[in-house]
Formats: C-alpha cells, sequence, structure tokens
C-alpha cells in the first residue's frame, strides 16, 4: 500500500469519528462503560469476520502478547481515562485538553526513524488546535476539577502514544486491531458492572445509533486508523484530525440536534488553514 493510500485510509478514520457525538446522543441512556462494552464487541466481530474472510486467522496466533497488551491498554486506556475524566469534570477545558492528541502526535513524530517534522507542520497544528478550541470552548461544561484536567491529559498522551508507537509495529497486521477491541470490550464490561447502572436503549432508534457507533467510529475506525498510523502520513493526519470535533458538530446541525453560528465558521477556517498547511509542508517533503 502507497504512502498516499495509507494516509487517505486513516482519514476515513476521522470521517468516521465525526459521528461519535451523534450516534452516542442517539445511544441514550446506556452508560459509557456499558456502551464502550457493545460498540468494541460490534467492532471486534466484524474484525473476526474479516480475519476468517481473509484466511488471516494464523496470523493472530504469531502476534505477540506485548503486541496485544499495548493495543488493548492504548484503547482501554483511553476511553477509561476519558470516560473518567468527564465524570469528574464535564467541562470545556476537558474537552480541550483530551483533544491535544493530535498535536502530540505530530510532535512525538518527529521522533520516528525517517521522519522529518517541519515548521509548517507544527503551526498547522497550533492553527487547527485553534479551530477546536473555538468549537469545544463553545460548548456548555460544569465546573473543573483538577483531577478530571489531569485524567483528560493523561488520555491524550495516552492516545498521542498508541498512534505513534503503532508504527514501530509495522509487522503486525492490522487483523490483531480485533484482539485489541475484543479485550477493551470485556475490560469495559468490567468496569460497567463496577461502576455503572445497567441501562439499555429505550427505542429502535437508540438501538440502531448503538450498532452504528460500534461499526463505524468504535469499530471500523481504528482499522483504517492502525493503517494509516504505521503506513501513512502522520503528520498529515495529526492535523486533520482537528476536523473531527468541526465535522462532529456539523453532523449535529445537520440533524437539528445544535444550531449552526459564526463560531462554525471561524472554526471551520482555521481548522482547514492549519490542515492546508500541514499538507502543504508534506507535499514539499516529498518531492524533496
Amino acid at each position: 500500500m502507497t504512502r498516499r493510500r495509507a494516509t487517505f485510509t486513516g482519514f476515513t478514520a476521522i470521517l468516521l469519528w465525526a459521528l461519535l457525538a451523534l450516534f452516542t446522543i442517539g445511544s441514550a441512556p446506556v452508560p459509557p462503560f456499558l456502551l464502550n462494552a457493545i460498540c468494541f464487541a460490534i467492532g471486534g466481530g466484524i474484525g473476526l469476520v474479516w480475519t476468517l474472510a481473509t484466511g488471516q486467522a494464523a496470523a493472530l496466533a504469531r502476534v505477540s502478547p506485548k503486541v496485544y497488551l499495548f493495543g488493548t491498554v492504548g484503547l482501554f486506556g483511553y476511553h477509561f481515562l476519558y470516560f473518567t475524566a468527564f465524570r469528574l469534570a464535564p467541562a470545556a477545558e476537558t474537552g480541550l485538553i483530551a483533544y491535544l492528541w493530535p498535536l502530540f502526535i505530530v510532535l512525538l513524530s518527529g521522533l520516528l526513524p525517517g521522519e522529518r517534522l517541519q515548521r509548517a507542520h507544527i503551526v498547522g497544528a497550533l492553527i487547527a488546535f485553534a479551530g477546536a478550541a473555538v468549537i469545544v470552548l463553545g460548548r456548555e461544561g460544569g465546573e473543573t476539577n483538577i483531577l478530571g484536567l489531569i485524567l483528560a491529559f493523561g488520555c491524550a498522551v495516552t492516545w498521542a502514544v498508541y498512534s505513534v508507537a503503532s508504527r514501530f509495529l509495522g509487522q503486525v497486521p492490522t487483523v490483531a486491531v480485533t484482539v485489541y477491541c475484543l479485550a477493551t470490550a470485556a475490560l469495559s464490561l468490567l468496569a460497567h458492572l463496577a461502576l455503572e447502572e445497567t441501562r439499555w436503549p429505550e427505542t429502535a432508534l437508540g438501538w440502531a445509533a448503538t450498532l452504528s457507533l460500534g461499526i463505524g467510529p468504535v469499530g471500523i475506525a481504528f482499522f483504517t486508523w492502525d493503517i494509516g498510523m504505521k503506513k501513512g502520513d502522520i503528520q498529515m493526519l495529526g492535523v486533520a484530525s482537528y476536523a473531527a470535533p468541526l465535522l462532529s458538530t456539523l453532523a449535529l446541525v445537520a440533524a437539528g440536534i445544535a444550531p449552526p453560528s459564526l463560531t462554525l465558521l471561524v472554526a471551520a477556517i482555521l481548522v482547514a488553514g492549519g490542515a492546508a498547511l500541514a499538507a502543504r509542508a508534506s507535499a514539499k517533503r516529498t518531492q524533496a
């Protein structure tokens, strides 16, 4: 697979994550960890079907247990920290700190062999981050809690490290994400049983939203993201990730859940500008 195709494949994960808020709202009143367990079980099931259909089952047995531990810690660790942070501090600041991970991906990518981080990548990431900040800080939130902010920072670091470190696992087949998902589903179920009251979707639409989450944003997206991180342009994908909160808000507007505003226009300009700057830097590096 070419670098450009892998980058495009990784970008589909960002498009799918843009539907995360819409489907999550539709899945109410399912509590977070139970929703996590259901969705990752669906995502893992899809991965299992893909693995068997492509004859890659034997490849799973050759993957090191350390790799499976790494992937599970990445997926479950991020979501556990994310949900816990918002339980403690459901504030706009918490969401903004949690969304530092694309910037961290851009910065950490400079440590990878064969990668060269340019000033335009950093500037583009900061501009796009400003666009995401406009979106996140414009949302309503609750009181800030210092522990919640620390956990939010931890989840940003966790996802950035998981994403960038995946480049060192280029020889590990993407079907290994199947095991990551199934293990995360099991751990999420345990967290649910320990911390939450069981509540299921109450309508057919709620079940449809839950299933859609498991198929797309909390399913296929992790497989395509793995391909993008291992073989694509990491800096470009990191900056492009800031389109997710913008596209997510646009999806809510299209569904009639959120109103259109000048804030959206400003955020769109910043995110598009930052991504364009990073894309230009990547294009120049490719031509050099």
